[in-house]
């Protein structure tokens, strides 16, 4: 599963194209520019993440490297929302700080299987107990990294993705 969508991580990127980075989140290519930085030109993807508003720029060789991937597919959607239906739990490690290191590098991974991880672990973590700080920011953060791209691999309206992940997150 994750290799198919690993396979979009190194393919080139046109103005105007919707590309997802994995500490971001969705952003539109909103220019390709050139930079001189340390007496080397170099080739520069100006990424306007869509939430924030938050200008990134990524190297066009470093593109892979940091992980920068096209929007996933509507059958990709669909099995990450299966995810978040799975009964397993990502990670049953038992002191906190372990545990949220664990879902901490779920995050950073860029994969939409793990972030769905994260967010149905979380969300089934909510049910049982008061969050902390730092789960709720965990919670939060895989919540706001998927929901975007999905609407948009779906089509659909952001509001309306969120509402089917509540709903799948509620049974």
């Amino acid at each position: 599963m994750e290799t198919e969508i690993a396979q979009h991580a190194d393919a080139s990127f046109q103005v105007g194209d919707m590309a997802v980075h994995p500490a971001h989140g969705v952003g539109e290519v909103t220019g390709i520019e050139k930079r001189d930085l340390g007496g080397s030109v170099n080739l520069f993807y100006v990424l306007r993440i869509i939430d924030t508003g938050l200008k990134v720029m990524i190297p066009l060789r470093a593109t892979a490297h940091v992980g920068l991937r096209r929007i996933m597919s509507r059958k990709e959607a669909d099995k990450v929302l299966g995810v978040l239906q799975a009964q397993e739990i990502a990670v049953d490690v038992q002191p906190w700080n372990r545990r949220f290191r664990a879902y901490t590098e779920m995050l950073k991974s860029g994969s939409p299987y793990e972030i769905a991880k994260v967010l149905r672990d979380m969300s089934r973590l909510k049910f049982d107990k008061d969050l902390s700080f730092g789960e709720r920011r965990l919670l939060d953060q895989a919540k706001s990294l998927l929901v975007k791209e999905l609407a948009l691999a779906k089509q659909v309206h952001p509001g309306a993705m969120e509402g089917e992940i509540s709903q799948i997150l509620s049974t």
